[in-house]
């Protein structure tokens, strides 16, 4: 029996693919983790498509990668990350040789998303993790309260929304481009905005109405 003929074999070779390939997006290991994902998922669709198939299909899987990217460096609002997930699962889904293997594959995935997130403890992060995740952990010694009182002075401060808030994004308020949340409201891109509280590190802004000056 060919060890290709094992319907749970996928969940390997996508998992460990998908894990290596997400954790070359959130922290920075110079391309090692990009070669071996790369290796991992490249082996999982040429093992299984017929040759013709594997110049649309492989590349479905990197552009749903690379929508995951493009959502986390630029727009901020998880719609493009979802589109790009989605991409991930149907690629290896409808690569595998059956059903069965099909679902193993997909479950490769989901727990190579998840399994990814160790690298985090391991490895510096990416300045776009920040972004992706909207969190600014920092330490007491590493100046926390000093950058609480920073943050504290730009409460009832205007500025604009640099990114569209859904409801999380970007504002530029008083020259500097600060991640930032809206109380649940979805804003524009150019939308003027007010800063009405600060925790910490998370800033919370709401829209301001033209009519109100």
């Amino acid at each position: 029996m060919c060890m290709l003929d094992y319907n749970w074999l996928p969940v390997f070779m996508t998992g460990l693919g998908t894990m290596f390939l997400i954790g070359e997006i959130l922290v920075k290991t110079k391309g090692i983790l990009f070669l071996l994902g790369a290796g991992f998922i490249s082996t999982f669709f040429i093992s299984y498509l017929d040759p013709s198939a594997i110049w649309y299909m492989l590349p479905l899987y990197f552009i749903g990668m690379l929508l995951i990217v493009i959502d986390g460096k630029l727009l901020n609002d998880g719609t493009l990350s979802v589109i790009g997930l989605l991409t991930m699962l149907l690629t290896v889904g409808f690569t595998a040789p059956n059903w069965t293997a099909g679902i193993y594959a997909i479950i490769g995935v989901i727990i190579g998303a998840v399994g990814s997130f160790v690298f985090l403890k391991a490895f510096p992060k990416r300045d776009m993790w920040g972004k992706i995740a909207l969190l600014d952990t920092l330490s007491s010694e590493k100046g926390y309260n000093s950058m609480n009182e920073t943050y504290a002075v730009l409460v009832g401060q205007e500025g604009e929304a640099v990114t569209p808030m859904r409801p999380s994004g970007t504002v530029r308020v008083d020259g500097r481009e600060l991640s930032a949340i809206t109380d649940g409201k979805w804003l524009d891109r150019g939308s003027k905005i007010k800063v009405t509280n600060v925790s910490g590190a998370r800033i919370m802004v709401e829209k301001v109405e033209e009519n109100s000056k």
